[in-house]
């Protein structure tokens, strides 16, 4: 796949169990690892996609007895690749809060942990085309923004809604993260309109590769997701996309050089200033 760290992203159409899941998502894993993908990464959810609240609740256990981790967790030492799965529906483990986490998990080429987050912003929206979502009341929000050390450099971790919220990529870059994941679940609506531009932006701002596996279509429990898994470069191109949301793999070859020449032609993330709020002037 030429010079560079090659990479793919799992778009998946995700069912309604982790077992039907695991074997939905692995022989597109295999195929991505038979192609020389040293990291792979999958969307949001890629345990279970499941709102009818009856079948979730009965579905969701917790992240060391999920079939759908374990089994993944298994493959990445198999295939000797690092995987993040970007994001597991899981018991949040805190007590007293029966609301799941939407967890997002960096397994290592030994199927260890390397790295866990917990989406920060949860989903509460009242879309223009009559769609409300209320995340927060079956999703317990994290309260940490992660970056994870990889052989090729850091990754910052996020979470679909967490893509709009700037300041959060912005502090993932200040730390040292030169790709971004954005593993998503977006609506129909929300991502025809805004998923290429919030990607281009954040890429843009953070002189970081945004690196953005989606599910996509109509799902078992009725909600559809738009796909279009999409890698951007450090300067706001876009390098690889799936033009589609069935299921499929997103192939890229990233020259990871590109972050240090965009950030030294735009020095934004040195430029920040401390400054008063705004005086609203009547």
């Amino acid at each position: 796949m030429g010079a560079g760290l090659p990479i793919a992203l799992i778009q998946t159409r995700t069912p309604a169990t982790a077992a039907a899941a695991l074997a939905h998502i692995e022989p597109m894993i295999r195929e991505a690892a038979a192609a020389g993908a040293k990291l792979i990464l999958t969307p949001e959810g890629s345990n279970l996609l499941e709102q009818r609240r009856d079948r979730r609740a009965a579905a969701i256990t917790d992240e060391d007895q999920d079939e759908a981790v374990l089994g993944l967790r298994r493959l990445a030492a198999e295939l000797g690749v690092w995987l993040l799965i970007g994001s597991a529906i899981v018991h949040s483990g805190h007590t007293g809060d029966d609301r799941a986490a939407n967890r997002a998990l960096l397994v290592d080429p030994g199927g260890g942990i390397m790295a866990r987050y917990d989406k920060l912003h949860v989903f509460d929206v009242d879309l223009p085309n009559g769609e409300t979502y209320r995340e927060s009341a079956t999703i317990r929000p994290g309260d940490a923004a992660v970056v994870a050390d990889t052989p090729w450099g850091r990754l910052g971790l996020s979470v679909c809604y967490d893509i709009r919220f700037p300041h959060l990529f912005r502090q993932l870059a200040r730390a040292g993260a030169v790709m971004i994941a954005v593993p998503a679940a977006f609506t129909v609506s929300t991502g025809e309109a805004h998923w290429e531009t919030l990607l281009r932006a954040r890429a843009i701002e953070t002189g970081a590769f945004i690196l953005a596996p989606a599910q996509g279509g109509t799902h078992e429990d009725g909600r559809r997701t738009w796909g279009r898994s999409t890698v951007v470069s450090p300067w706001g191109e876009v390098i690889a996309r799936l033009d589609h949301d069935a299921p499929g793999i997103l192939h890229a070859t990233l020259d990871l050089s590109a972050v240090e020449t965009a950030r030294a032609a735009v020095p934004a993330l040195r430029h920040d200033r401390t400054f008063a709020a705004p005086d609203i002037a009547r």
